[in-house]
């Protein structure tokens, strides 16, 4: 049995779907919606990650346990809380193709009927990003960081006395930071799919996207020196670059129907 594949058939059916675009409201109550059901991901995913909080703990000390320095603890209910978010940043990581799907599943409703079928790479392709930019951060950036400070600290014959709570703070930030940047190709996918963007455009724009990179990480960055700020600035542009690579390969003109 043949099947109706009409181009401007298609094209008419887009132009239909978004003439019932949902109002203010209903996208106010669809963004309510994906939040909520994060939040659930996440919670159930928090109640996984809590059993492993010790062995979390002690993963997450490496870094400052090999550069020969000692965590200090001032509150009684410090290390609940630091076990807490641990916990919780882990969730956040194990729940991210959920999370991620949400996104997706938010913004689809603005799409094309035929770019909606990209919702597949998507997911995938951050969720993969996102947990990168994880072991990135882990790996290279924050060892880096952290025994770059503590160097600049015994240069000046200063005593190592860290806070527990600001450590975990400081790799928490530098963890989500990292893998909320390596997001970025998988964003120009998509973009670039939907024609929104094209390699050309990204290409002519780069010296814009090294500035705000360079602002992005001096925001980040928990110290001013050029280093430090390198390291969080370097893989923004790389992975911009990336971007544009992936425009050009996979980029198309946006149509507002398929009969062109």
């Amino acid at each position: 049995m043949a099947v109706d594949t009409d181009p401007q058939k298609e094209g008419q059916e887009d132009q239909e779907e978004l003439h019932g675009q949902m109002s203010f409201l209903d996208h106010l109550e669809e963004l309510r919606k994906r939040i909520i059901n994060s939040l659930i991901a996440v919670g159930v995913a928090l109640l996984v990650c809590w059993a492993f909080a010790d062995p979390l703990f002690r993963i997450i000390s490496r870094p400052i346990v090999a550069a020969g320095v000692q965590l200090n603890m001032s509150k009684p209910t410090e290390g609940f809380n630091l076990e807490l978010k641990l916990a919780f940043l882990a969730a956040v990581f194990l729940a991210s193709p959920f999370i991620l799907a949400q996104v997706w599943l938010f913004i689809a409703p603005g799409l094309y009927k035929h770019e909606r079928r990209y919702a597949l790479p998507f997911i995938f392709s951050s969720s993969i990003l996102f947990i990168a930019g994880g072991l990135f951060a882990y790996w290279v950036a924050f060892p880096f960081a952290l025994q770059f400070l503590i160097e600049w600290g015994r240069n000046m014959g200063l005593t190592m006395i860290i806070s527990a709570t600001e450590y975990f703070d400081l790799f928490i930030m530098v963890e989500l930071g990292l893998a909320v940047i390596f997001e970025i190709p998988a964003v120009i996918f998509v973009l670039s799919r939907m024609g929104l963007v094209s390699g050309s455009f990204l290409l002519r724009n780069t010296r814009y996207a090294i500035l705000i990179a360079a602002i992005v990480a001096a925001v980040i960055t928990p110290t001013t020196d050029i280093p430090n700020m390198m390291m969080m600035a370097l893989p923004m542009i790389l992975l911009y670059l990336l971007g544009v690579v992936v425009a050009f390969v996979f980029g198309k003109k946006r149509k507002k129907d398929t009969d062109e």
